[in-house]
């Protein structure tokens, strides 16, 4: 069920997807999982008036090296700064731009940006055609509704596409599920039916297994995958039965592309939360964990990291 995929002429060799994870899917981290099999990946979630103010922070988080394809996600709830965001310099290099209509977190939805859009359908639709008319290719991540009594997925979708969006996923959890419990596959399936763009089922797959069951339930065009890629990013050459790199080389290389473009401060800060992740299932993870997040300085971290993951 692996297979190419196009999106509005947007050719993708196959239909994996890295999906957003604020706080985690840096350029280099982005770079690794393209190059282990990810046949796109999306920048963290990015400010749509961060954008406007010129914020440095913004700027970074959009950093890349000209590798294609490449996409970039948004967030905000305003049609004219959300417009002006898709037509800026700094998204300029991107090849789909995302909106962000799926964000449980309490900080964005309290502004109205994120899923509290779910709730106000009508000024979606709006963000959304405001973003389409710039002719950049426009895609939407959703949840199926904000709570169990509003599930609403296929609603969603046809919004969507009616404002147009060339590409929708749907997580299949509600908004206070936050990232809990098993999702709703017949809500994604009905996405589907409702559409004729593309559709991307996330949520839950952590292996080849997973993803077979989710598009085998939904119909769905692809997945696109989240925490598993946390825990260990192999897993997009573990879906096509690829041979994968070792742990030990994904964090080396991981590490010094991060230590080379944020410096040490950051990269040992972001690369003891990813050790934790990658330690994850080995011997003795707890104890390593602790260790890590006393460690302050790459030659230390190099030392750790050389220790917990020896040669497979």
């Amino acid at each position: 069920m692996i297979h190419a995929l196009e999106i509005a002429g947007l050719p993708l060799h196959s239909n994996v997807l890295l999906a957003p994870l604020a706080g985690y899917t840096n350029y280099p981290f982005r770079k690794l999982c393209a190059e282990l099999g990810a046949a796109l990946t999306f920048t963290e979630m990015v400010s749509a008036k961060g954008l406007m103010y010129g914020s440095e922070e913004t700027k970074l988080l959009l950093y890349h090296e000209g590798e294609h394809p490449r996409a970039a996600q948004i967030f905000g709830s305003d049609p004219a700064i959300m417009r002006a965001a898709c037509e800026s310099e700094a998204l300029a290099g991107y090849d789909l731009i995302d909106i962000n209509m799926g964000c449980p977190m309490p900080k964005i939805v309290k502004n109205g940006d994120g899923s509290a859009l779910l709730e106000n359908l009508p000024l979606a639709a709006r963000v959304i055609s405001a973003c389409a008319q710039t002719s950049r290719r426009i895609s939407v991540k959703i949840r199926i509704g904000v709570d169990g009594a509003h599930k609403n997925a296929a609603g969603i979708a046809r919004m969507c596409e009616d404002a147009g969006a060339c590409m929708i996923t749907v997580h299949g959890r509600t908004r206070d599920m936050i990232y809990a419990g098993e999702p709703d596959y017949d809500q994604i399936a009905a996405a589907k039916r409702a559409v004729r763009i593309p559709v991307i089922a996330n949520g839950g797959v952590w292996n080849r297994a997973d993803m077979d069951k989710m598009l085998e339930r939904t119909g769905a065009d692809g997945v696109m995958i989240a925490r598993a890629a946390l825990y260990r990013p192999q897993i997009f050459c573990d879906i096509p039965g690829r041979e994968a790199p070792s742990m030990r080389t994904v964090f080396f290389e991981q590490f010094e592309r991060t230590l080379s473009l944020y410096g040490p401060r950051f990269a040992v800060v972001f690369m003891r939360k990813m050790a934790a992740f990658y330690c994850k299932g080995l011997r003795g993870a707890t104890e390593y964990r602790r260790r890590l997040f006393a460690v302050t300085t790459p030659e230390a971290l190099r030392a750790l990291a050389a220790e917990i993951f020896q040669e497979e």
